[in-house]
């Protein structure tokens, strides 16, 4: 029975093997296996090389479509994902990113963008940075490196460069590349250079300006700043003239030949226009006049030797503390003569002082002392008005009407006759000239 028992055992597995192998997996398990792949790839670090030139404008949008991916997708078919994605950024090994390099993301449902203008200093350096995005539904996480190639760029940097107040636009409507597009075609009609670049987009909240009302659609306005290989035109430079210039201190528009052409989609503030010639060399090196509150050049500082002697502060420290204990002391001696041993005493003073004053010193300190004495002794008689009145026929006084311990304060002061016990009711005579009692 036993063997009959084991060969069934066996069987059955064989069988279970075949089946398997054969037929396929049941869906929770194929589920399963497919989310825990899925998971361990999302997990992998995946790198993108981005080749900006120094000096010129670097835009990287980081969509959240491509990030999307990265994500378990919903537990229920067919539904559409839209999880609310932010990002983190910054540079390998250090909590923020550079200096030259700004993140902007309005919403979790808007893509995130970096931008700036890369330095001379950090070119043939590649610049590591790390992009984290969080899903703010399943708090699932996913991180790629950017690495940043800064290349020279040629001719840079531009020898003329000009800066626009944009004021219907925010920054990250302006670094869209269609919308950049249009505003570098339209700055390349009015200045006809051969080359244009755009080297830097900056936010209007960075220089100091105000947060707008929500309301109008209004903007917070954006610096771009342009450069070119040509001089300025005619048209840029009348905001040079004094005319305008009055205009702007006055807070009224310029009047610029050339505004019609950026008005259709861009409201530049012409004020607020910045012209910057790199071809003239302007020489920081100023000459000191010395005057009166500057102090004549004493060479390079020399600090002291190490071969200097140590100095001996007991004396110093012995003249600071006994010179003024010992004019305290002398003082403290002074005062001590003056009030122990100077003192004329009670009978010099008594010679010394008329009779009458002291008859007049002696009465007060004795009514003094019988008032003191007074206080002690609380037992004192009692005012007349709280007492009866004295019987009106033997004119013997009438014991009180309570005990010492009784609470007179809700007594009134004066008590009626009636209300007296003790106390013969006074006869009055009535108009039959008979008295009653």
């Amino acid at each position: 029975m036993r063997r009959r028992w084991c060969r069934q055992q066996q069987a059955e597995e064989r069988g279970a093997m075949r089946c398997c192998a054969a037929g396929p997996w049941p869906h929770s398990v194929l589920t399963t296996l497919l989310l825990t792949v899925y998971t361990i790839l999302s997990k992998v670090h995946s790198d993108r090389n981005v080749y900006p030139s120094a000096g010129v404008l670097f835009v990287h949008v980081l969509e959240r479509e491509y990030f999307k991916g990265e994500f378990p997708p919903y537990p229920k078919p067919g539904e559409i994902s839209n999880d609310p994605i932010t990002f983190n950024t910054n540079l390998m090994g250090y909590p923020d990113r550079p200096g030259w390099l700004r993140y902007i993301q309005r919403t979790p449902y808007s893509d995130g963008v970096l931008y700036g203008s890369p330095t001379v200093e950090n070119v043939g350096k590649p610049t590591i940075i790390e992009i984290t995005a969080y899903n703010r539904r399943t708090f699932e996480t996913a991180r790629h490196n950017l690495i940043i190639n800064i290349m020279s760029a040629e001719d840079f940097p531009l020898p003329y460069q000009a800066e626009f107040f944009i004021r219907n636009m925010n920054v990250e409507e302006m670094l869209a590349s269609e919308v950049l597009g249009d505003f570098l075609g339209a700055v390349k009609n009015v200045w006809q250079p051969e080359r244009l670049n755009a080297i830097n987009i900056t936010s209007a909240l960075d220089r100091g300006g105000r947060v707008p009302l929500p309301i109008n659609d209004m903007k917070e306005g954006v610096y771009v700043m342009v450069g070119a290989d040509v001089p300025f035109s005619s048209c840029l430079r009348e905001v040079e003239n004094p005319q305008n210039q009055l205009r702007c201190s006055q807070e009224m528009e310029p009047v610029i030949t050339c505004d019609k052409k950026f008005r259709t989609q861009f409201h530049i503030d012409w004020c607020k226009i910045s012209l910057v010639d790199n071809t003239k060399q302007v020489s920081t090196f100023q000459e000191v006049i010395r005057g009166e509150g500057i102090l004549p050049d004493g060479g390079e500082y020399k600090p002291p030797s190490d071969t200097l002697k140590s100095r001996d502060y007991y004396s110093d420290f012995l003249i600071t503390l006994a010179v003024p204990s010992a004019i305290a002391l002398v003082l403290f001696l002074i005062l001590a003569y003056i009030m122990c041993c100077r003192r004329e005493g009670v009978e010099k003073r008594n010679m010394q002082t008329p009779d009458i004053q002291l008859v007049h010193h002696s009465a007060i300190q004795k009514s003094t002392k019988e008032l003191r004495d007074m206080s002690k002794n609380r037992e004192i008689a009692w005012p007349l008005s709280t007492l009866p009145v004295f019987h009106p026929v033997t004119g013997e006084m009438v014991p009180p009407l309570h005990t010492d311990t009784y609470d007179n304060t809700s007594m009134p002061l004066m008590q009626t006759q009636q209300n007296l016990p003790h106390q013969t009711q006074i006869p009055q005579q009535q108009s039959a000239g008979k008295w009653y009692s």
